[in-house]
């Protein structure tokens, strides 16, 4: 067999970097942006902040620049009301070198709270040990999450004799004393009960609800209120006093002393309502702006050496690479914006239940583009509009058919059962079966599973646990 060379002519893309850099800061939020600017800013001498009163390269101007922008605080919890941080109380353990040590700065902010109140009181060497290990085993509910036998355990070794239960069963009597209220408590129902027991004597009702929480809390879990009555000997009106006692107590009281959570979002894009039509602005301070140092640009001819040349080239072409991929990047997030504004405009006038269904593949048809592109660019990014601040995703849903051969978005869906579900009937809620055949009768097709799926990422109890007094 004879071998022989051929020429083959083939077409094969390849992504340039240029085009590989695009392409990741498209997928980039706000705040990874602003720190990939910052890391090019300073590891490379030809870019710098676009500011025409400010010339960092001869000034040495610290690069961290004030952000003006205003933040839009999300709490990732809704139900919290607010955190108190006692960081100033850090807890001192200078009973002697025998004392068991804990440093501030690996405590929560309740045990923090609990460690200063411990150190003002004159306890026993004794106590005091026992106390720190039951303070350790509170959870950041303000919950005793283990029982005083594995109390006992934990003591081997730290002081001799080992207490007994009930010395230890003191000890957490006292702490259970501590602020807040209810904090040490090694159930719910002994949470409630600790929290009722600091209401005056002659509170209406007292007597009762403490019954409730202690002997039955099953049925108050079940809402069972018919069992109740009964057991109770009351009427009705005077159940409810009852329940709204119990209901203005706290079940965790330890997370109002715990840090919360907080996420702050520059919005990316502006929305407003101006002239009788939709406007949309990108948020030109949610990035810094840079540009090429012409100081530095004009020395590529001055220098030399190959070498240096080489890398001042370098940094210059990198330089205009990053500028122009930010421009890209600008400039597909406001006309997708557009595009999002256009299609959604009935839920920036009229809501939620407006809200039209939306795909991917329809904004990349329209802007032709690739829906890859389309994806990378809605992620992490936010629209501030006169409803709220919303991540451009928020905007795509699926979508129902209805009866007369519309479809629906399960945004809207959604928005309708949360409307239902507020107007209920608190002492018969409505089940999932009957949101759906609400539903249906407005025509809108969807299965009571659907409904539960789309109640419980509403965050909506069951209807069992709706059930109220009223």
């Amino acid at each position: 067999m004879k071998t022989l060379l051929q020429l083959k002519a083939s077409q094969q893309l390849k992504m340039t970097p240029q085009l590989q850099q695009a392409i990741r800061l498209l997928q980039l939020s706000t705040a990874e942006l602003n720190l990939e600017i910052r890391e090019a800013l300073e590891s490379n001498m030809m870019l710098e902040i676009d500011e025409p009163d400010i010339d960092i390269t001869d000034q040495g101007v610290d690069l961290e620049v004030e952000d003006k922008t205003p933040e839009i605080e999300i709490s990732a919890s809704h139900a919290a009301e607010g955190s108190h941080v006692y960081d100033e109380y850090a807890p001192s353990f200078a009973r002697n070198d025998d004392m068991p040590q804990a440093e501030g700065q690996n405590l929560g902010s309740l045990k923090a709270h609990l460690f200063w109140q411990l150190n003002v009181l004159n306890l026993s060497d004794s106590d005091y040990v026992v106390a720190v290990s039951i303070i350790d085993a509170i959870d950041n509910i303000g919950r005793l999450c283990c029982s005083l036998e594995e109390i006992k355990e934990t003591l081997c070794g730290s002081i001799e004799p080992i207490p007994e239960i009930e010395e230890i069963n003191s000890v957490l009597k006292i702490i259970q004393e501590f602020d807040p209220i209810g904090v040490g408590a090694r159930s719910l129902s002994e949470c409630l009960l600790l929290q009722l027991a600091e209401f005056p004597e002659d509170t209406p009702f007292l007597r009762e609800a403490c019954l409730c929480v202690g002997q039955y809390m099953s049925l108050l879990g079940a809402r069972n209120y018919e069992d109740l009555l009964d057991k109770l000997g009351i009427k009705k009106n005077e159940l409810i006093q009852i329940l709204r006692l119990i209901k203005d107590l706290n079940p965790r009281p330890g997370e109002q002393y715990d840090s919360v959570s907080k996420d702050y979002i520059v919005p990316d894009v502006f929305v407003f309502w101006e002239k009788g039509d939709w406007n949309i602005e990108l948020n030109d301070e949610a990035v810094p702006r840079v540009r090429v140092n012409s100081s530095y640009s004009n020395l590529v001819r001055k220098i030399e050496k190959k070498e240096e040349q080489l890398t001042v080239k370098t940094h210059l072409q990198e330089a205009r690479w990053l500028i122009k991929s930010i421009e890209s990047r600008n400039d597909t997030l406001l006309r997708v914006a557009h595009a999002i504004v256009e299609h959604q405009s009935a839920f920036l006038a009229f809501g939620e239940e407006a809200m039209k269904p939306l795909v991917l593949n329809e904004i990349a048809s329209s802007l032709d583009m690739h829906e890859s592109t389309i994806s990378r660019i809605t992620t992490q990014k936010y629209m501030h509009t006169p409803r709220g601040v919303f991540e451009l995703k928020y905007f795509f849903s699926s979508h129902v058919s209805g009866s007369s051969g519309n479809t629906i978005s399960s945004t809207a869906i959604r928005a309708i059962i949360k409307k239902l579900v507020a107007s209920e009937n608190k002492e018969k809620p409505l089940s999932d079966s009957k949101l759906s055949t609400i539903l249906s009768d407005q025509g809108i097709k969807v299965a009571r599973r659907t409904v539960a799926k789309y109640r419980e990422s509403l965050l909506i109890p069951a209807s069992i646990e709706r059930k109220e007094l009223s």
